[in-house]
């Protein structure tokens, strides 16, 4: 695949473009993103760069993390501090963002949505208020791993690391959670199925499919 070099801010404001034109083919009021990618790819920062480009053109919009859905501590880890199986298939609480983020922006659906549901540096629920999200605004859902779980996005971007630059790019504490990418590219193929690609091997130089 053909990808060429764009810079970050250029990149929000492409992707600003054609959300702004965005329907739900379910019918919904509020079209879902997804921003998918290891940590090291930064997905996060992407999502925040995304929503102000959407705020310029006055298109409200919700960033909404996956480590505010992190399930208890007494679960995800039950199988030890360092197992890739379970942050794999257990340490996301899909359940809660299905009920809590997907269930309101269903087709009549109210549009409160919880940003963040549990706190994993105190392992204690975050007790958040809910964010009423108007009619025509998007959710940009940002993490690792969103491909796999048939969550009904309308538009969703991949940031892709080779495995090279996922290993130099991830904290030498979390090498232990490369196995489960490695399952993850492997089994769902992020980049042959997201909409849009980008390229973030060098984090000062990004490209994309465009």
């Amino acid at each position: 695949m053909r990808l060429e070099a764009i810079t970050w801010d250029r990149l929000a404001d492409r992707l600003a473009e054609r959300l702004a034109g965005l329907k739900p083919a379910d019918g919904s009021a509020w079209p879902r993103v997804a921003l998918d990618g290891a940590p090291a790819a930064l997905p996060g920062d992407l999502a925040e760069r995304v929503a102000e480009a959407l705020r310029l053109r006055g298109l409200p919009s919700l960033v909404v993390g996956t480590e505010g859905f992190l399930r208890p501590a007494s679960l995800r880890l039950e199988h030890g501090h360092r197992d890739a199986e379970s942050y794999y298939g257990g340490w996301f609480d899909t359940n809660a963002l299905w009920r809590e983020v997907f269930g309101p922006l269903d087709p009549g659906g109210t549009g409160r949505v919880l940003p963040d549901l549990w706190d994993p540096a105190t392992d204690r629920a975050t007790r958040s208020p809910y964010i009423q999200l108007p009619p025509g605004g998007l959710l940009l859902l940002c993490g690792p791993l969103l491909l796999r779980h048939w969550f009904p996005f309308d538009l969703t971007v991949h940031l892709l690391l080779s495995p090279g630059a996922l290993r130099r790019r991830t904290p030498e504490s979390e090498h232990w959670t490369l196995p489960a990418f490695e399952r993850y590219e492997a089994e769902s193929d992020p980049a042959g199925v997201a909409d849009v690609l980008v390229r973030a091997d060098d984090p000062r130089h990004p490209a994309w499919n465009g």
